[in-house]
């Protein structure tokens, strides 16, 4: 059932696209910035003063080169990029940062065409409009009333640590997975997609009156997992571990309306297994957590989510024994890139170590693939968000 809450006015969303020591943008319309045009190819470089370049007129757009996405995952790449809205360049750590300012509606469009592709059903992406805006808009919540989670316990033999948006200090959000894919208009724009914007203007997922904190992931593999297991300790009621019968599915047609064409680059996502001599796996870890653990003995999950995902792993090595968490500092150790899950049981073998897991990501809130099985049998958004978030209740913000 939809709420109607004190209706609130539509926001501007600061999008951290891309940092580096210079930046090429293409004005495809007439910008100014302190009353000055721009317009075509132009080269920007570190300077102490922030820049907002401002549109002339609706539907302006630019593009920005070589945005890398995916960064730190095995499909990282660059592409040319264009956003419309306003251009703000400031400087970060010596380089320069090109923040994308725009309405939250028009960002959750691209959000939606980045996460999913174009073949998705209608329920599907009215779902994810409601998470990616509810997600969207408990960060700028939280910004505004300066909460910021621990993020890290650290010792000398146990290193805790998560990954939020506080690493985020010059904008509201970033453009890539860390956040929500947010490509701007590159991908856009399925007339459904804007259908669904539409059809969900202002809903939001809320908890006795706050937004909820809709997290998603690509698949739980079979059940979902709790808040906590992955991030700060902190219960949300809304976000619960339970069986998800849906996101088993090797439907290719179902598969490739939440998977874009580099997610088709990974095809063994509900169950995989990865395996590693024991020079392999101690050279990976000693490289990915700059500790030298010498020859790796032994690896023991100590901590396990309701979902099979490892919390903490113990570490044995010949050198050092150190315990690691939480899962995604446990897939980054594990990996040249992100492991899959945490969600993986551990087999001793003859030369190594075989990591028999399930799921891609952290499995908490929707599972994509899931809610994907669930809007191609028709079951309306609705019932989706009902199935994924228990206790929150639908609400319409603006």
């Amino acid at each position: 059932m939809l709420k109607t809450s004190d209706m609130g006015q539509e926001q501007n969303v600061k999008v951290g696209i891309l940092k580096a020591q210079e930046i090429r943008v293409v004005f495809h319309s007439t910008y100014l910035l302190d009353g000055k045009s721009y317009r075509g190819e132009h080269c920007f470089t570190p300077t102490a003063e922030e820049r907002l370049f401002v549109p002339t007129e609706t539907g302006a757009s630019f593009t920005l080169k070589d945005v890398v996405i995916g960064i730190g995952f095995h499909w990282e790449r660059k592409e040319d990029q264009t956003f419309c809205g306003a251009l703000l360049l400031k400087m970060e750590e010596e380089q320069v940062r090109a923040i994308n300012v725009v309405p939250v509606e028009t960002y959750l469009t691209s959000v939606i065409s980045s996460e999913m592709s174009a073949n998705a059903s209608l329920e599907l992406l009215k779902a994810h409009a409601v998470i990616s805006r509810s997600w969207l808009m408990n960060i700028l919540d939280h910004l505004t009333s300066h909460l910021l989670p621990l993020t890290s316990h650290l010792s000398p033999d146990s290193i805790i640590r998560w990954y939020d948006n506080e690493a985020h200090t010059g904008f509201d959000v970033c453009a890539d997975d860390h956040c929500q894919r947010y490509q701007g208009i590159t991908r856009q724009s399925n007339p459904q997609v804007v259908e669904a914007i539409e059809a969900t203007r202002g809903q939001v997922l809320t908890y006795e009156g706050k937004i909820c904190d809709a997290r998603f992931s690509k698949c739980c593999g079979g059940m979902t997992e709790v808040f906590e297991s992955c991030w700060e300790n902190i219960r949300h009621p809304y976000l619960v571990a339970k069986p998800d019968p849906y996101c088993n599915t090797k439907d290719q047609r179902i598969l490739s309306q939440v998977l874009n064409n580099y997610d088709q680059e990974t095809v063994d996502f509900y169950r995989w297994t990865v395996s590693y001599t024991t020079d392999e796996l101690s050279e990976l870890i000693r490289k990915k957590s700059g500790i030298d653990f010498g020859r790796i003995l032994d690896l023991v999950p100590m901590e396990r989510g309701a979902s099979g995902r490892i919390i903490t792993l113990k570490i044995v090595g010949e050198k050092r024994t150190v315990t690691v968490g939480k899962e995604l500092e446990i897939r980054k150790w594990l990996s040249e890139s992100h492991l899959y899950s945490s969600a993986f049981e551990v087999e001793k073998t003859a030369d190594g170590f075989t990591l028999h897991g399930k799921g891609w990501g952290h499995g908490v809130g929707l599972c994509q693939i899931g809610a994907a099985v669930m809007g191609d049998q028709g079951i309306p958004y609705t019932e989706i968000l009902s199935f994924y978030y228990p206790h929150a209740e639908l609400t319409k913000k603006w």
